[in-house]
């Protein structure tokens, strides 16, 4: 029996089941990187910031296919640069879909990447302004708490979770 819902024509895309193992590999990675950090307890919404947005990061960052081979650490220093504090995530992010969506890939994959972005840039957080500080050496008072999109709590997130990897 042909199941009832998936893509492409007479029920079933390319004979099979429409499976976004690019995108389930990428959000695989990025829950191992995180639970190792240990930063943010599993299931928090912080976590799950960090989670989706160091996923969107390796998938975007990779082959549209999925990742090729172990994750070596040429895959996380670029991981690294995108995450970056002086990088410009949010535009490299859409500019990805985009190509992603002008190449023809419309597939399972790129609809999960798409929510995951939905999801970061339209969910805020009130948590402590990291930007707000005017001395980068004055730490961070958490009693100064503001609506950050959630990318910009899950972003730095992934970025030190990649460095404690």
């Amino acid at each position: 029996m042909l199941p009832e819902s998936t893509n492409g024509a007479g029920g079933t895309s390319g004979g099979g089941l429409a499976v976004p193992m690019a995108w389930l590999c990428a959000e695989y990675l990025a829950d191992e990187v995180l639970r190792a950090a240990a930063l943010v307890a599993p299931g928090s919404l912080e976590y799950r910031a960090g989670l989706q947005a160091l996923a969107l990061t390796v998938h975007l960052a990779g082959e549209p296919d999925g990742p090729a081979g172990p994750w070596a650490g040429r895959r996380v220093d670029e991981w690294l640069r995108h995450t970056a504090y002086d990088r410009p995530w949010p535009p490299w992010v859409e500019e990805r879909l985009a190509a992603r969506r002008a190449a023809g890939d419309d597939g399972p994959d790129l609809a999960l990447a798409r929510t995951a972005w939905a999801r970061l840039r339209d969910t805020w957080i009130r948590a402590a302004d990291l930007d707000g500080r005017t001395d980068p050496e004055s730490p961070v008072d958490e009693a100064e708490q503001v609506w950050l999109p959630a990318w910009k709590l899950g972003l730095p997130l992934a970025h030190l979770s990649l460095h404690l990897r």
